[in-house]
């Protein structure tokens, strides 16, 4: 991974992922309106542009009951679309059975990310919890995704850039072969 944010917590996580013959991706924000939505978007269309769809499950939620059984905000979805996207999800809430269901789960910002780890049953479930920018390894001021609900057009653009970029690369973590071993010990390949 060239991304020097991620740490070797996640490698072992990512690693253990790419034999899997289906990969479980969800994406979390607060409401499930913009940053997850779009998140689960992007990926969706990076996944489908390498014909990768029957390898992976993807989804988003949100920590928050706010916006639960409705379309994600008109600006993502406006601000999507000129890029190609259709943000069609239907908003829901993070359940307890996600930690099951799913095999990485991905927050959007620190406290998306504490929320997750106080819902996780045990310590295996919190290991599946990864912050997103683990995976942006464009050049910003953020270490995170930041919510752009109550920020103008340039908020919506900034957060699909980040996404973009992040789903690209989580997805190139992921689609990669599995680890080579020699006389039991993992090589890079």
């Amino acid at each position: 991974m060239v991304n020097h944010k991620v740490n070797h917590k996640t490698i072992e996580l990512i690693n253990s992922l790419k034999s899997k013959e289906k990969i479980r991706v969800l994406f979390v924000c607060l409401g499930n309106i913009c940053r997850s939505p779009a998140a689960e978007g992007v990926m969706k269309a990076v996944i489908d542009a390498n014909n990768a769809d029957d390898r992976f499950v993807v989804d988003s939620a949100g920590t928050g009951n706010y916006h639960v059984g409705d379309l994600p905000d008109r600006r993502m979805r406006v601000h999507g679309a000129r890029r190609g996207y259709t943000f069609d999800h239907i908003c829901r809430q993070v359940r307890s059975s996600d930690f099951d269901e799913f095999d990485i789960i991905l927050p959007m910002d620190a406290s998306n990310e504490r929320n997750l780890h106080a819902m996780a049953p045990n310590p295996e479930c919190e290991r599946k919890i990864v912050p997103m920018a683990e995976f942006i390894d464009l050049a910003s001021r953020y270490d995170h995704v930041p919510d752009p609900y109550y920020e103008g057009a340039e908020g919506f653009e900034l957060v699909l850039d980040l996404l973009e970029n992040g789903c690209r690369n989580l997805y190139n973590e992921l689609r990669a072969h599995p680890p080579i071993y020699v006389k039991n010990r993992e090589v890079n390949g």
